[in-house]
């Protein structure tokens, strides 16, 4: 098989290809990563030198692609498939690359910020830093509230490489800033990445990691 995803089933920006593979049947090989393994670890950093997930390898082209937006371009390029992940035209591939950006900077960064507070020693956390996170998540929610008004799709009518990027983001910021009833636009779209069978099989098989997800540490 020559594609093979380099990935954790916890980790957010790792659901964004999984998706885009779930979405068009693209065949790969899945390789989990345990950076606190030595061994996978080791053989991790042969793929990707800096550490981060997602890596893609492709034998068939002897390229290693990183950043799980790019991951998704060098699919719709060389792997393409029946959904249209980057649309071709121009103008509509600006608009979702656009949307993908800005799920990743201003929720998915705010997001981790707080899980990472989460995880650090109570006499190091961050209250300071985490508040800016939620301030900067509920601005992001009143961004999408405003846009999903009239849209089903992040960018749309269609499913982009967009939805790839909102699904990780919506699911695990609700978790740590819901959205509450201010946002009910938002909680809709929500719902509608939830039923997409993509994203409820990446969950499903996230489900037996989630007890290192910190929930309710703080």
């Amino acid at each position: 098989m020559s594609l093979t995803l380099h990935f954790h089933p916890l980790a957010s920006f790792c659901w964004k290809p999984l998706i885009a593979f779930y979405e068009n049947g693209t065949p790969f090989r899945p390789v989990i990563v345990d950076l606190g393994d030595e061994q996978s670890r080791a053989a991790f950093l042969k793929v990707s030198p800096t550490g981060k997930m997602p890596a893609l390898r492709d034998d068939a082209r002897d390229r290693t692609v990183l950043e799980s937006t790019i991951v998704i371009e060098y699919l719709t390029a060389y792997y393409p498939g029946p959904v249209e992940l980057v649309p071709a035209d121009i103008d509509l591939a600006i608009k979702v690359r656009q949307a993908d950006r800005f799920y990743d900077f201003y929720v998915q960064h705010p997001m981790q910020k707080i899980v990472g507070d989460r995880l650090r020693p109570k006499e190091q956390t961050d209250p300071f830093g985490v508040e800016e996170a939620r301030a900067q998540l509920r601005n992001s929610y009143a961004i999408i509230e405003d846009e999903m008004a009239g849209r089903t799709w992040a960018a749309g009518e269609s499913f982009t490489m967009a939805d790839c990027a909102a699904s990780p983001a919506l699911f695990y910021a609700n978790k740590v800033e819901p959205f509450g009833d201010k946002f009910p636009a938002v909680k809709r779209y929500h719902d509608r990445l939830l039923a997409r069978p993509s994203f409820a099989r990446v969950i499903e098989e996230a489900g037996p990691y989630f007890k290192f997800f910190p929930y309710n540490n703080g």
